[in-house]
């Protein structure tokens, strides 16, 4: 991928305000403070009262979204254009969890609750805020998708399915924006420092029938990996090479459909295009 650079606004068009989801922790705590500090007016979400009290105390304006709460996402929205006169020039939707387990052994109930936290609510809260760019006559839809979203692995059905779907949604959106001068964009990471490995250790316990599952031995290792907060190595990033393709994505006379951050990410990218898909799904499984 080619340097993202130093991108500036258009002439005439400044983008200024923005809502960023999930920001208690890894990408979107990350991006939340740059934004600020390179200028933005950024109102960020968190669930738990601690986080959105951290956010505060750095002089962010920060409030309570739950993706899986319509009621919040409503109540977001509005107390958002309520301080800004009704203009929002950005969101960036951000905020999800990974149900890790094996499709089989993946109750109906957890797989739409992933769906209500990494898809319906992206839906709702992104619905609220078109007809906003619209009237103003410009705007930017951010969203932080995964390469699981285009490359999925074993054990992450759930979270992948999630991001396949947000793939397809706004991908649609994309087009059908044409014209329009709002610009959808997808950021697809590989592995990058973060909090939603470890975060997934709940779900993973809570829903995933490990001792009965024929899957049992291939779990302890899911789940030291899970305890140890993920995958280790040189080449995953922190959350700065987000916020890199976030910030052409928000301010490029041209953003890019997608983004494919990390070096993994955009080998993952490549092997899906050049090798038979029996043979690219057999190395996948691999890494599971």
């Amino acid at each position: 991928m080619a340097s993202l650079g130093q991108s500036t606004p258009p002439p005439g068009e400044k983008l200024r305000t923005i809502i960023v989801t999930g920001a208690s922790s890894g990408i979107g705590a990350y991006c939340t403070r740059a934004l600020k500090a390179e200028g933005w007016r950024v109102f960020a979400t968190a669930r738990k009262p601690e986080d959105i009290a951290a956010l505060e105390a750095d002089g962010i304006e920060a409030f309570y979204l739950d993706y899986r709460e319509p009621g919040s996402i409503e109540t977001l929205v509005s107390s958002v254009l309520e301080r800004t006169g009704g203009r929002l020039d950005a969101l960036f939707n951000n905020g999800a969890y990974a149900q890790p387990g094996a499709v089989e052994d993946l109750p109906v109930a957890a797989l739409r609750e992933q769906f209500e936290a990494n898809v319906f609510g992206w839906h709702d809260l992104t619905r609220r805020v078109v007809p906003v760019m619209r009237r103003q006559g410009h705007g930017r839809l951010v969203h932080c998708s995964s390469i699981l979203g285009l490359a999925p692995l074993p054990f992450r059905g759930a979270y992948s399915a999630s991001k396949h779907a947000i793939e397809g949604l706004m991908l649609c959106m994309h087009q059908e924006l044409q014209g329009s001068s709002i610009h959808v964009s997808l950021i697809e990471p590989g592995p990058v420092t973060s909090k939603i490995a470890s975060n997934g250790l709940v779900w993973f316990l809570r829903n995933i029938d490990r001792e009965n599952s024929v899957h049992r031995l291939a779990y302890e290792a899911q789940l030291q990996r899970l305890q140890a907060g993920g995958s280790t190595s040189r080449l995953k990033p922190g959350p700065e090479v987000v916020h890199a393709a976030l910030r052409h994505a928000l301010l490029s006379r041209r953003p890019r459909p997608h983004y494919v951050v990390t070096v993994p990410a955009r080998i993952g990218v490549v092997l899906k295009r050049i090798l038979p898909a029996s043979m690219l799904y057999r190395l996948l499984a691999k890494r599971a």
